[in-house]
Protein backbone atom coordinates (compact mmCIF):
# COMPACT_ATOMS: atom_id res chain seq x y z
CA UNK A 1 0.00 0.00 0.00
CA UNK A 2 0.99 2.98 -0.72
CA UNK A 3 1.43 6.15 1.50
CA UNK A 4 2.26 8.67 -0.75
CA UNK A 5 -0.53 11.61 -2.42
CA UNK A 6 0.98 11.38 -5.84
CA UNK A 7 2.66 9.79 -8.89
CA UNK A 8 4.77 11.72 -10.86
CA UNK A 9 2.79 12.95 -13.98
CA UNK A 10 -0.23 10.75 -13.24
CA UNK A 11 -2.02 12.36 -9.98
CA UNK A 12 -1.54 14.79 -7.49
CA UNK A 13 -4.47 14.58 -4.94
CA UNK A 14 -4.73 15.66 -1.25
CA UNK A 15 -1.84 14.71 1.03
CA UNK A 16 -3.83 15.05 4.06
CA UNK A 17 -5.32 12.06 2.88
CA UNK A 18 -1.88 10.09 3.99
CA UNK A 19 -0.77 12.41 7.38
CA UNK A 20 -0.59 9.72 9.89
CA UNK A 21 -3.35 11.62 12.11
CA UNK A 22 -5.66 10.38 9.32
CA UNK A 23 -4.22 6.98 8.83
CA UNK A 24 -3.84 6.27 11.97
CA UNK A 25 -7.37 6.04 12.52
CA UNK A 26 -8.29 3.87 9.96
CA UNK A 27 -8.54 -0.16 10.08
CA UNK A 28 -7.74 -0.61 6.21
CA UNK A 29 -7.59 -4.20 5.27
CA UNK A 30 -4.67 -5.73 3.30
CA UNK A 31 -6.28 -5.96 -0.01
CA UNK A 32 -10.04 -4.57 -1.18
CA UNK A 33 -11.71 -6.71 -3.96
CA UNK A 34 -14.55 -4.85 -6.09
CA UNK A 35 -17.78 -7.20 -6.51
CA UNK A 36 -19.47 -5.33 -9.60
CA UNK A 37 -23.14 -6.10 -10.28
CA UNK A 38 -23.96 -4.15 -13.21
CA UNK A 39 -25.34 -7.59 -15.06
CA UNK A 40 -27.58 -7.79 -11.98
CA UNK A 41 -28.35 -4.68 -10.35
CA UNK A 42 -27.51 -2.65 -13.24
CA UNK A 43 -29.74 -4.09 -15.27
CA UNK A 44 -32.51 -3.34 -12.72
CA UNK A 45 -32.60 0.24 -13.88
CA UNK A 46 -35.75 1.24 -14.91
CA UNK A 47 -35.83 0.50 -19.27
CA UNK A 48 -32.61 -1.14 -19.45
CA UNK A 49 -32.70 -4.80 -21.09
CA UNK A 50 -29.50 -6.53 -21.28
CA UNK A 51 -29.50 -9.48 -23.89
CA UNK A 52 -27.25 -12.27 -23.41
CA UNK A 53 -24.56 -11.15 -26.37
CA UNK A 54 -24.78 -7.66 -24.26
CA UNK A 55 -23.82 -9.37 -21.03
CA UNK A 56 -20.89 -11.35 -22.34
CA UNK A 57 -19.70 -8.14 -24.07
CA UNK A 58 -20.21 -6.22 -21.15
CA UNK A 59 -18.29 -9.26 -18.79
CA UNK A 60 -15.60 -9.56 -20.97
CA UNK A 61 -14.89 -5.53 -20.65
CA UNK A 62 -15.14 -5.84 -16.89
CA UNK A 63 -12.69 -8.23 -17.03
CA UNK A 64 -10.38 -6.50 -19.17
CA UNK A 65 -10.79 -2.85 -16.70
CA UNK A 66 -9.60 -5.93 -13.70
CA UNK A 67 -12.75 -6.66 -11.96
CA UNK A 68 -12.19 -9.30 -9.52
CA UNK A 69 -15.56 -10.68 -9.44
CA UNK A 70 -18.53 -10.59 -11.35
CA UNK A 71 -22.00 -10.70 -10.38
CA UNK A 72 -23.37 -11.95 -13.56
CA UNK A 73 -27.03 -12.24 -13.16
CA UNK A 74 -30.17 -14.36 -10.91
CA UNK A 75 -30.71 -16.94 -12.85
CA UNK A 76 -33.83 -17.75 -11.00
CA UNK A 77 -35.60 -14.35 -13.42
CA UNK A 78 -35.94 -15.98 -16.58
CA UNK A 79 -33.99 -19.30 -18.63
CA UNK A 80 -31.99 -15.89 -20.84
CA UNK A 81 -30.40 -15.07 -17.81
CA UNK A 82 -29.62 -18.29 -16.95
CA UNK A 83 -28.11 -18.48 -20.39
CA UNK A 84 -26.02 -15.41 -19.70
CA UNK A 85 -24.93 -16.57 -16.78
CA UNK A 86 -23.41 -20.22 -17.99
CA UNK A 87 -21.94 -18.22 -21.69
CA UNK A 88 -19.94 -15.97 -19.13
CA UNK A 89 -19.02 -18.52 -16.76
CA UNK A 90 -17.45 -20.89 -19.93
CA UNK A 91 -14.92 -17.47 -21.16
CA UNK A 92 -12.50 -18.44 -18.21
CA UNK A 93 -12.21 -14.51 -17.27
CA UNK A 94 -10.21 -13.86 -14.42
CA UNK A 95 -13.04 -12.39 -12.94
CA UNK A 96 -14.90 -14.67 -10.30
CA UNK A 97 -18.27 -15.50 -11.36
CA UNK A 98 -20.82 -14.87 -8.45
CA UNK A 99 -25.09 -15.13 -9.01
CA UNK A 100 -27.66 -13.69 -6.88
CA UNK A 101 -30.25 -16.49 -5.20
CA UNK A 102 -33.04 -16.17 -2.71
CA UNK A 103 -32.44 -17.98 0.46
CA UNK A 104 -34.17 -21.16 -1.36
CA UNK A 105 -32.24 -24.40 -2.37
CA UNK A 106 -33.15 -24.37 -5.91
CA UNK A 107 -31.38 -20.89 -6.42
CA UNK A 108 -27.91 -22.49 -5.05
CA UNK A 109 -28.44 -25.63 -7.77
CA UNK A 110 -29.28 -23.05 -10.81
CA UNK A 111 -25.74 -20.91 -9.88
CA UNK A 112 -24.16 -24.48 -9.71
CA UNK A 113 -25.78 -25.56 -12.90
CA UNK A 114 -24.42 -21.94 -14.50
CA UNK A 115 -21.00 -22.23 -13.34
CA UNK A 116 -20.92 -19.86 -10.78
CA UNK A 117 -18.25 -19.23 -8.06
CA UNK A 118 -19.78 -17.96 -5.46
CA UNK A 119 -23.16 -16.93 -4.59
CA UNK A 120 -25.06 -13.94 -2.98
CA UNK A 121 -27.55 -14.93 -0.65
CA UNK A 122 -31.04 -12.22 -0.07
CA UNK A 123 -32.62 -12.19 2.56
CA UNK A 124 -34.19 -8.77 3.91
CA UNK A 125 -33.81 -7.17 7.44
CA UNK A 126 -34.75 -3.39 7.18
CA UNK A 127 -37.36 -2.94 9.17
CA UNK A 128 -40.05 -1.38 7.13
CA UNK A 129 -39.29 -4.74 4.73
CA UNK A 130 -39.60 -7.39 7.29
CA UNK A 131 -42.63 -5.91 8.92
CA UNK A 132 -45.00 -4.67 6.00
CA UNK A 133 -43.76 -5.90 3.10
CA UNK A 134 -43.12 -9.49 3.88
CA UNK A 135 -44.59 -9.46 7.58
CA UNK A 136 -41.42 -11.60 8.95
CA UNK A 137 -39.82 -11.38 12.41
CA UNK A 138 -36.04 -11.78 12.45
CA UNK A 139 -36.71 -15.29 13.61
CA UNK A 140 -38.04 -15.94 10.07
CA UNK A 141 -35.21 -14.30 8.11
CA UNK A 142 -32.81 -16.79 10.16
CA UNK A 143 -34.78 -20.12 9.68
CA UNK A 144 -34.84 -19.34 6.25
CA UNK A 145 -31.60 -18.50 5.67
CA UNK A 146 -29.84 -21.11 7.73
CA UNK A 147 -29.98 -24.50 5.67
CA UNK A 148 -29.60 -22.34 2.26
CA UNK A 149 -26.06 -21.01 3.79
CA UNK A 150 -25.08 -24.77 4.71
CA UNK A 151 -26.12 -26.00 2.00
CA UNK A 152 -24.18 -23.49 -0.84
CA UNK A 153 -20.96 -24.06 1.17
CA UNK A 154 -21.43 -27.72 1.42
CA UNK A 155 -21.42 -27.60 -2.67
CA UNK A 156 -18.31 -25.90 -2.89
CA UNK A 157 -19.71 -22.52 -3.68
CA UNK A 158 -18.57 -19.27 -2.08
CA UNK A 159 -21.11 -18.33 0.08
CA UNK A 160 -22.28 -14.22 0.97
CA UNK A 161 -25.02 -13.56 3.42
CA UNK A 162 -26.94 -10.27 2.07
CA UNK A 163 -29.36 -8.98 4.78
CA UNK A 164 -31.05 -6.38 2.40
CA UNK A 165 -32.04 -2.82 3.29
CA UNK A 166 -29.53 -3.43 6.86
CA UNK A 167 -29.37 0.31 7.83
CA UNK A 168 -32.95 0.52 8.03
CA UNK A 169 -32.79 -2.68 10.74
CA UNK A 170 -33.55 -2.76 14.17
CA UNK A 171 -30.16 -3.11 16.21
CA UNK A 172 -31.64 -6.09 18.01
CA UNK A 173 -33.19 -7.89 14.48
CA UNK A 174 -29.62 -7.66 13.30
CA UNK A 175 -27.65 -8.87 16.11
CA UNK A 176 -29.80 -11.66 17.00
CA UNK A 177 -29.47 -12.55 13.06
CA UNK A 178 -25.72 -12.54 13.25
CA UNK A 179 -25.48 -14.49 16.39
CA UNK A 180 -27.89 -16.81 15.38
CA UNK A 181 -26.46 -16.85 11.72
CA UNK A 182 -22.95 -17.52 13.23
CA UNK A 183 -23.84 -20.70 15.58
CA UNK A 184 -25.79 -22.46 13.06
CA UNK A 185 -24.45 -21.73 9.28
CA UNK A 186 -21.83 -19.46 9.39
CA UNK A 187 -21.47 -17.84 5.43
CA UNK A 188 -18.21 -16.97 4.02
CA UNK A 189 -18.55 -13.36 4.45
CA UNK A 190 -21.70 -11.07 5.35
CA UNK A 191 -23.04 -7.90 3.54
CA UNK A 192 -24.01 -4.34 5.08
CA UNK A 193 -25.97 -3.15 2.29
CA UNK A 194 -27.41 0.26 2.03
CA UNK A 195 -30.61 -0.51 -0.10
CA UNK A 196 -32.12 3.19 0.00
CA UNK A 197 -28.65 5.16 0.09
CA UNK A 198 -29.96 6.49 3.47
CA UNK A 199 -26.83 6.10 5.70
CA UNK A 200 -24.37 8.77 6.43
CA UNK A 201 -20.34 7.23 5.68
CA UNK A 202 -19.82 7.17 9.79
CA UNK A 203 -22.62 5.55 10.65
CA UNK A 204 -21.47 2.82 7.96
CA UNK A 205 -18.00 2.87 9.83
CA UNK A 206 -19.66 2.31 12.71
CA UNK A 207 -22.14 -0.39 11.21
CA UNK A 208 -18.60 -2.12 9.89
CA UNK A 209 -16.88 -2.53 13.17
CA UNK A 210 -20.00 -3.64 15.02
CA UNK A 211 -21.10 -6.10 12.14
CA UNK A 212 -17.38 -7.66 11.96
CA UNK A 213 -17.30 -7.48 15.66
CA UNK A 214 -20.49 -10.06 16.11
CA UNK A 215 -18.91 -12.55 13.40
CA UNK A 216 -15.47 -12.27 12.99
CA UNK A 217 -16.57 -12.34 9.26
CA UNK A 218 -15.02 -10.82 5.61
CA UNK A 219 -17.10 -7.65 5.51
CA UNK A 220 -18.78 -6.92 1.96
CA UNK A 221 -20.52 -2.67 1.62
CA UNK A 222 -23.17 -2.92 -0.91
CA UNK A 223 -24.79 1.05 -0.83
CA UNK A 224 -27.10 3.27 -3.43
CA UNK A 225 -26.77 6.74 -4.30
CA UNK A 226 -29.86 8.46 -3.09
CA UNK A 227 -28.01 10.92 -0.90
CA UNK A 228 -25.33 11.36 -3.29
CA UNK A 229 -22.67 9.26 -1.12
CA UNK A 230 -22.71 6.20 -2.63
CA UNK A 231 -19.04 5.81 -3.13
CA UNK A 232 -18.20 7.79 -0.14
CA UNK A 233 -20.02 5.26 2.44
CA UNK A 234 -17.83 2.54 0.57
CA UNK A 235 -14.49 3.99 0.95
CA UNK A 236 -15.75 4.59 4.55
CA UNK A 237 -16.46 0.95 4.84
CA UNK A 238 -13.04 0.31 3.34
CA UNK A 239 -11.53 2.59 6.01
CA UNK A 240 -13.31 0.97 8.88
CA UNK A 241 -12.26 -2.95 7.75
CA UNK A 242 -14.51 -4.10 5.04
CA UNK A 243 -12.73 -6.41 1.76
CA UNK A 244 -15.47 -6.14 -0.75
CA UNK A 245 -17.22 -3.44 -2.16
CA UNK A 246 -19.88 -3.77 -4.45
CA UNK A 247 -20.47 -1.75 -7.44
CA UNK A 248 -22.31 -1.07 -10.64
CA UNK A 249 -20.03 0.31 -14.05
CA UNK A 250 -21.27 3.86 -14.96
CA UNK A 251 -23.23 3.66 -11.72
CA UNK A 252 -26.17 2.60 -13.34
CA UNK A 253 -28.68 0.94 -10.35
CA UNK A 254 -32.39 1.34 -9.44
CA UNK A 255 -33.67 4.91 -9.01
CA UNK A 256 -30.27 7.04 -8.53
CA UNK A 257 -27.91 4.07 -8.91
CA UNK A 258 -25.07 2.02 -7.34
CA UNK A 259 -21.60 3.00 -6.26
CA UNK A 260 -20.21 3.72 -9.04
CA UNK A 261 -17.40 1.00 -10.08
CA UNK A 262 -15.21 3.50 -11.91
CA UNK A 263 -15.24 5.81 -9.09
CA UNK A 264 -13.98 3.34 -6.65
CA UNK A 265 -11.41 2.67 -8.65
CA UNK A 266 -9.68 5.78 -8.27
CA UNK A 267 -10.85 6.02 -4.89
CA UNK A 268 -9.17 2.96 -3.48
CA UNK A 269 -5.67 3.40 -6.32
CA UNK A 270 -5.65 7.21 -5.49
CA UNK A 271 -7.22 8.24 -2.10
CA UNK A 272 -6.61 5.18 -0.06
CA UNK A 273 -3.15 4.24 -1.06
CA UNK A 274 -3.92 0.21 -2.66
CA UNK A 275 -1.59 -0.82 -5.51
CA UNK A 276 -4.31 -1.98 -7.28
CA UNK A 277 -3.91 -3.60 -11.39
CA UNK A 278 -7.04 -1.41 -12.81
CA UNK A 279 -7.22 -0.60 -16.29
CA UNK A 280 -7.98 3.35 -15.66
CA UNK A 281 -7.24 3.98 -19.66
CA UNK A 282 -9.99 1.08 -20.21
CA UNK A 283 -12.89 2.55 -18.67
CA UNK A 284 -14.20 5.29 -21.44
CA UNK A 285 -14.04 2.03 -24.10
CA UNK A 286 -16.98 0.50 -21.49
CA UNK A 287 -18.52 3.30 -20.33
CA UNK A 288 -19.27 4.18 -24.10
CA UNK A 289 -20.06 0.19 -24.78
CA UNK A 290 -22.31 0.46 -21.59
CA UNK A 291 -24.07 3.65 -22.37
CA UNK A 292 -25.04 2.73 -25.62
CA UNK A 293 -26.46 -0.92 -24.88
CA UNK A 294 -28.51 0.95 -22.01
CA UNK A 295 -28.96 3.60 -23.94
CA UNK A 296 -28.27 5.82 -20.72
CA UNK A 297 -26.03 9.18 -22.02
CA UNK A 298 -23.30 9.53 -19.16
CA UNK A 299 -23.57 13.30 -17.80
CA UNK A 300 -20.96 15.89 -19.33
CA UNK A 301 -19.44 16.39 -15.78
CA UNK A 302 -19.55 12.95 -14.33
CA UNK A 303 -16.55 11.47 -12.13
CA UNK A 304 -14.32 9.70 -14.14
CA UNK A 305 -16.73 9.01 -17.03
CA UNK A 306 -17.68 12.88 -18.42
CA UNK A 307 -16.30 14.25 -21.27
CA UNK A 308 -16.13 17.60 -20.21
CA UNK A 309 -13.86 16.70 -17.03
CA UNK A 310 -10.96 17.91 -18.88
CA UNK A 311 -12.26 21.10 -20.81
CA UNK A 312 -11.02 24.22 -19.72
CA UNK A 313 -12.51 27.68 -20.70
CA UNK A 314 -11.49 30.23 -18.19
CA UNK A 315 -9.12 31.77 -19.38
CA UNK A 316 -7.10 32.04 -16.11
CA UNK A 317 -4.21 29.10 -16.35
CA UNK A 318 -5.44 27.90 -19.77
CA UNK A 319 -1.38 27.41 -20.58
CA UNK A 320 -1.15 24.38 -17.78
CA UNK A 321 -4.36 22.46 -19.52
CA UNK A 322 -1.91 21.12 -22.24
CA UNK A 323 1.35 21.30 -20.51
CA UNK A 324 1.12 20.50 -16.73
CA UNK A 325 -2.14 19.24 -16.39
CA UNK A 326 -1.99 18.49 -12.48
CA UNK A 327 -1.70 22.35 -11.78
CA UNK A 328 -5.46 22.23 -13.09
CA UNK A 329 -6.53 18.98 -12.56
CA UNK A 330 -6.38 16.15 -9.71
CA UNK A 331 -5.29 13.27 -12.16
CA UNK A 332 -3.90 13.91 -15.94
CA UNK A 333 -6.24 12.90 -18.28
CA UNK A 334 -4.37 10.11 -20.20
CA UNK A 335 -4.53 8.01 -16.86
CA UNK A 336 -8.65 7.24 -17.67
CA UNK A 337 -7.49 7.51 -21.35
CA UNK A 338 -8.78 11.33 -22.09
CA UNK A 339 -6.90 14.61 -23.57
CA UNK A 340 -6.94 18.23 -21.83
CA UNK A 341 -9.30 20.56 -23.86
CA UNK A 342 -9.24 24.55 -24.14
CA UNK A 343 -12.77 26.00 -25.35
CA UNK A 344 -13.81 29.09 -26.05
CA UNK A 345 -16.59 31.31 -24.17
CA UNK A 346 -18.36 33.81 -21.99
CA UNK A 347 -15.77 32.83 -19.37
CA UNK A 348 -12.35 32.80 -22.04
CA UNK A 349 -9.14 35.35 -21.85
CA UNK A 350 -7.03 36.65 -24.12
CA UNK A 351 -4.74 33.57 -23.45
CA UNK A 352 -7.76 31.48 -24.99
CA UNK A 353 -7.89 33.30 -27.91
CA UNK A 354 -4.10 32.99 -28.77
CA UNK A 355 -4.05 29.39 -27.78
CA UNK A 356 -6.52 28.43 -29.66
CA UNK A 357 -5.69 30.52 -33.00
CA UNK A 358 -2.11 28.01 -32.36
CA UNK A 359 -3.93 24.89 -31.60
CA UNK A 360 -5.92 25.09 -34.93
CA UNK A 361 -3.36 26.77 -36.86
CA UNK A 362 -5.05 30.14 -37.44
CA UNK A 363 -1.16 31.95 -37.78
CA UNK A 364 -0.66 35.56 -35.35
CA UNK A 365 -3.38 38.20 -34.71
CA UNK A 366 -2.46 41.41 -33.38
CA UNK A 367 -3.27 42.47 -29.85
CA UNK A 368 -6.38 44.74 -31.09
CA UNK A 369 -7.43 41.78 -33.50
CA UNK A 370 -7.39 39.15 -30.44
CA UNK A 371 -9.24 41.96 -28.36
CA UNK A 372 -12.33 42.05 -30.90
CA UNK A 373 -11.95 38.15 -31.10
CA UNK A 374 -12.17 37.57 -27.45
CA UNK A 375 -15.30 40.35 -27.69
CA UNK A 376 -17.11 38.28 -30.13
CA UNK A 377 -16.21 35.42 -28.75
CA UNK A 378 -17.84 36.20 -25.12
CA UNK A 379 -20.99 37.60 -27.25
CA UNK A 380 -21.21 34.41 -28.69
CA UNK A 381 -21.36 32.74 -25.88
CA UNK A 382 -23.62 34.48 -23.48
CA UNK A 383 -26.10 34.36 -26.76
CA UNK A 384 -25.51 30.55 -27.24
CA UNK A 385 -25.26 30.20 -23.47
CA UNK A 386 -22.33 27.13 -23.72
CA UNK A 387 -19.15 27.43 -25.55
CA UNK A 388 -18.22 27.38 -28.67
CA UNK A 389 -17.48 25.11 -32.00
CA UNK A 390 -14.42 25.02 -34.00
CA UNK A 391 -16.52 25.74 -36.91
CA UNK A 392 -18.35 28.87 -35.04
CA UNK A 393 -14.62 30.70 -33.80
CA UNK A 394 -13.29 30.10 -37.16
CA UNK A 395 -16.16 32.52 -38.36
CA UNK A 396 -15.36 34.65 -35.36
CA UNK A 397 -11.69 34.73 -37.07
CA UNK A 398 -12.30 35.68 -40.62
CA UNK A 399 -15.12 38.15 -39.12
CA UNK A 400 -12.39 40.10 -37.56
CA UNK A 401 -9.60 39.80 -39.89
CA UNK A 402 -11.68 40.48 -42.75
Amino acid sequence: MRETHFEDGKWWVSPYNFEPEVRNGLSLPPQVQIHDATLRDGEQTPGVVFSVEDKIKIATKLDEVGVERIEAGMPAVSPQDAEAIKEISKLGLKSRIFTFARAMKQDIDMALECGAHGVIIEVPIGYPKITTQFGWTWEDVFKKSRDVINYAREQGLYAVFFPYDTTRARPEDLSNLCKGIMNESPPDSIGIVDTMGCATPEAIKYMVRWVKGMTGLPIEIHTHNDFGMGVATELAAVEAGAEVVHSCANGLGERTGNAAMEELMLGLHLLLGYDTNYKFDKLPELASMLSEIANIPIARNKPVLGHGNFIRESGIGIQYVMNDPLVMFGTHPSLTGRSGEVVLGKKSGKASIIYKLGELGLGEATDEQVSEMLAQVKQAGIAKRDFLSEPEFRAIVKSVRQ
